[in-house]
């Protein structure tokens, strides 16, 4: 630029300068201008770039190092260099001052120059403190440390490691009745075992013995308990509380306050039997009903040795040869036996033909086929027709040997498993499903005490259970369950309940009494029937060992004050007790009223359909296996039955033929299969369900 160049420049800046631009609008519309872009720029890279947020903070992750943004990591280094008392000066001090000197800069510095160079000492301070806050920066990246390494490790596996593998290496073989706990604990002499008691504790050597039976359940621990539970506080533990934390999972009342959602989502049934197993000792019926119910109902048919059960169920695979029945069938049975595999409801001649011919090894479960030639085809022709997985490769040796002894035992007619459903059915509200007591629903403040402990079975013949079980303990509240005495249970139902109280003496649940809050129960008067009074009186006052409340002989001869005053003070020459100590005046009242809601109904017919004591045990054993743990439609509530379902409306309520529950018990609806996979139901569960659904499908 020459001398007129920069004349005439100088003489235009001053020229603008006297004239001046006003602040509103030129200013302002141009800081409006400006801030809009930067807005449009922030919009635009939000919604193409995102802003991802790390995980959900979690206290118990120890290998998560908090960081902040590197925008405020110069902070964070300057934190280090003021330790213990100082750190308030790092902290609040030293930010402060600089915030205060930024605010006053414009009243400290009123020099007219604008030049840096003729700036220095702005210049030099602003100049340290931008090199102070680069220089930290830097050096807190560099002094970043990698992410915190939990220290605990997999503890178990390490006292196997330290202890047991030199020997043994990575996996031992415990046969069958072996007590591990005292073998690892008083050592094996002969062969130069060591005892490690002196070395280990009680919990380490509980932990020890079941890592070594379930090592699939250790790491199951590790990945999903450890992180809140030590090894030590859980194996070994009671195994009824270990079981419902496991199947209850949020909602077990300790789980509540801890985050249990996801190991609930990522644990399939068969994990969930290896972490109970790694906590207790393996349970042969439970494998069974995880593993093999689906397919096999409650037993398999089998005749053979135990040793080639044990081959069946390691190796898998096509493993029942049917014999070929072309030639030794008539046609026409051919077609009516390949018709009811199809489509097995309401057809009374197939099902005679399917019992005559195909149940003595299918049982009560019948095939699939994808249509009725190929049920045809399989009929005739005969061969190998059925795939089970490979067990030998899931299962660990221990609870192989404890399914082939349940499955065995099973298939001979035991009467253990008829008895576990019966001892279900009669017996668990009061005594609990394993045996373990609780309070009395018939006096208040009295515990029942556990029928599965060791004393009780040990001082206890079958004799003296049978009498109890058949004539009752009215004293207790106990009705008569036997035939002869009013009750619904012949000898031979009577002998099976003893069986499976018999099988709990090898590994007695409980051994003390449970504890419970005693008072008067807290239920309403529908709730109040359900547990107390439809044992005797039906579900629905049909009646059963007492009268039928909903008899209209019965509702015209009572009036309300004589049914409140047989409710309170019961009848000396019966069975029923008087329920005045333990029920509310308020809820007796409620009881009355809720009896007189019932619709008439003739003694001994089933009356209306009720979804808890009718529909919902039929969902818990023959669909709850799966629909209840694999996602999609939940069979175990009511609300669960309704609102889920990926395919849904799964029961729409008045409507059977619509409801997609019905089309799949029916065998109406094939996409997919027909529920359940291992066979239909029973006609008289199906109705049961086709009834509840045509009539609105209460929650009831």
């Amino acid at each position: 630029m020459n001398d007129e160049e920069k004349r005439q420049y100088l003489e235009t800046y001053k020229h603008q300068k006297e004239k001046g631009h006003p602040f509103f609008p030129d200013i302002l519309f141009k800081d409006a201008l400006v801030s809009m872009l930067v807005l449009l720029a922030l919009i635009g890279l939000a919604y193409f770039l995102g802003a991802p947020l790390d995980a959900r903070a979690d206290p118990a992750d120890a290998s998560y190092t908090p960081r902040p943004e590197w925008y405020f990591l110069f902070l964070f280094q300057l934190l280090k260099y003021f330790p213990g008392k100082l750190e308030v000066v790092g902290v609040i001090a030293i930010p402060t001052l600089v915030i205060l000197a930024l605010l006053f800069l414009p009243f400290i510095d009123r020099s007219p120059k604008r030049h840096f160079f003729s700036r220095p000492v702005v210049l030099g301070v602003t100049s340290l403190m931008v090199l102070g806050v680069v220089g930290l920066t830097v050096q807190a990246v560099r002094e970043a440390p990698p992410p915190a390494e939990s220290t605990q490790g997999d503890q178990v596996a390490l006292l196997y490691s330290q202890n047991c593998a030199p020997c043994h290496g990575p996996q031992i073989d415990v046969p069958q009745g072996v007590n591990l706990h005292n073998v690892i604990a008083q050592g094996v002499h002969g062969v130069g075992m060591p005892a490690w008691s002196g070395d280990l504790t009680s919990d380490q050597i509980d932990a020890l013995a079941g890592f070594i039976i379930s090592p699939k359940g250790n790491q199951l621990f590790n990945s999903t308990c450890s992180q809140c539970h030590q090894v030590g506080d859980l194996v070994s533990g009671d195994p009824i509380q270990l079981k419902a934390a496991i199947d209850q999972g949020s909602d077990f009342a300790p789980h509540q306050a801890a985050d249990v959602s996801a190991y609930q989502n990522q644990l399939t049934p068969e994990d969930q039997t290896a972490l109970l197993n790694f906590l207790v000792a393996p349970d042969g019926q439970r494998l069974f009903t995880v593993d093999c119910s689906g397919c096999h109902g409650r037993a398999v048919a089998f005749s053979g040795s135990e040793d080639t059960l044990r081959s069946i169920i390691s190796k898998g695979g096509m493993h029942l040869q049917m014999p070929p029945w072309q030639g030794k069938l008539p046609n026409a049975d051919v077609d009516t036996l390949a018709n009811f595999v199809m489509k097995p409801l309401n057809d009374p001649q197939g099902e005679k033909l399917f019992r005559q011919y195909c149940s003595d090894c299918h049982g009560g479960l019948v095939p699939q086929a994808t249509s009725v030639d190929e049920a045809k085809q399989v009929i005739l022709h005969g061969g190998p027709h059925q795939t089970m997985p490979v067990w030998g490769s899931v299962l660990t040796s221990q609870q192989l040997d404890a399914l082939v002894t349940y499955t065995y035992n099973a298939a001979k007619g035991s009467g253990v498993e008829a008895g576990r459903q019966l001892f279900s059915d009669n017996c668990s509200k009061c005594h609990g499903e394993f045996g373990e007591g609780g309070p009395n629903p018939t006096r208040a403040g009295d515990i029942i005490a556990p029928i599965s402990s060791a004393e009780f079975l040990k001082t206890r013949d079958d004799t003296t259970l049978h009498a109890i079980i058949s004539q009752g303990q009215p004293n207790f509240g106990m009705s008569p369950f036997g035939s002869a005495f009013g009750g619904p249970l012949d000898d031979d139902q009577i002998n099976a309940i003893i069986s499976y109280i018999r099988s709990w003496e090898s590994n007695p649940p409980v051994e003390l009494p449970p504890s419970a809050p005693a008072g008067a129960v807290d239920l309403k008067g529908n709730e109040i029937f359900a547990d107390l009074c439809s044992q005797c009186h039906g579900a629905h006052g049909e009646g059963g060992v007492g009268p039928a409340l909903a008899d209209p002989s019965f509702q015209n001869s009572q009036t309300d004050q004589q049914i409140y005053d047989s409710i309170n003070s019961g009848h000396k020459q019966t069975a029923m007790i008087g329920w005045g100590e333990i029920l509310t005046s308020t809820q007796i009242q409620e009881l009355v009223s809720y009896i007189r809601s019932f619709p008439p109904v003739e003694p001994g017919s089933t009356g209306g359909v009720s979804f808890k004591l009718d529909v919902l045990p039929i969902l818990q054993s023959r669909c709850s296996i799966c629909h209840g743990t694999d996602g999609g439609w939940d069979s175990s509530t009511y609300e669960s039955v309704m609102t889920t379902g990926d395919n849904g409306p799964v029961v729409v309520a008045g409507d059977a033929t619509s409801s997609l529950l019905a089309q799949k018990i029916q065998g109406t609806q094939t996409d997919g299969g027909a529920m359940p996979p291992g066979g239909t139901m029973d006609n008289r569960s199906i109705q049961t369900i086709l009834d509840w659904i045509k009539a609105g499908a209460p929650n009831n």
